[in-house]
């Protein structure tokens, strides 16, 4: 039985919320949002990331939080190559690729970079 559709949100625990926005809003275009009691996320499509500060948790949350643990995939319908020169133009490593891997659905072509607090970002195209 196959019920789960697709990610709503996923939880990023970081050492400082504000640049961890600055990055993602400035490097992969997302959106920097508030909500709840003054809690930050970032959105981008219909999914969203949740920003924890470490040793700022909410009580039900991950069991050892520590910054840099995470490792997720970004699809994009821009060319690779673009991509490649805004992340270069934002003076942030690439630290990988471009390569060929297995996604959810199909093949990719992927690059790698880290966020300030370390977490592995790829980004990808599908290969048609």
């Amino acid at each position: 039985m196959n019920f789960i559709e697709r990610i709503d949100h996923f939880v990023l625990t970081v050492r400082d919320i504000t640049v961890t926005c600055d990055f993602y809003t400035r490097v992969l275009g997302m959106h920097a949002v508030s909500f709840g009691d003054n809690r930050q996320a970032l959105h981008f499509g219909v999914q969203k990331i949740n920003l924890h500060e470490v040793g700022s948790e909410l009580e039900l949350g991950t069991a050892h939080p520590t910054p840099g643990t995470v490792d997720m995939c970004f699809l994009t319908n821009f060319p690779l190559e673009q991509v490649i020169k805004h992340i270069q133009s934002c003076n942030v490593e690439i630290v990988g690729g471009p390569v060929q891997r297995t996604g959810a659905i199909a093949s990719l072509r992927s690059i790698y970079i880290r966020d300030p607090d370390g977490n592995l970002i790829e980004i990808s195209n599908y290969i048609n």
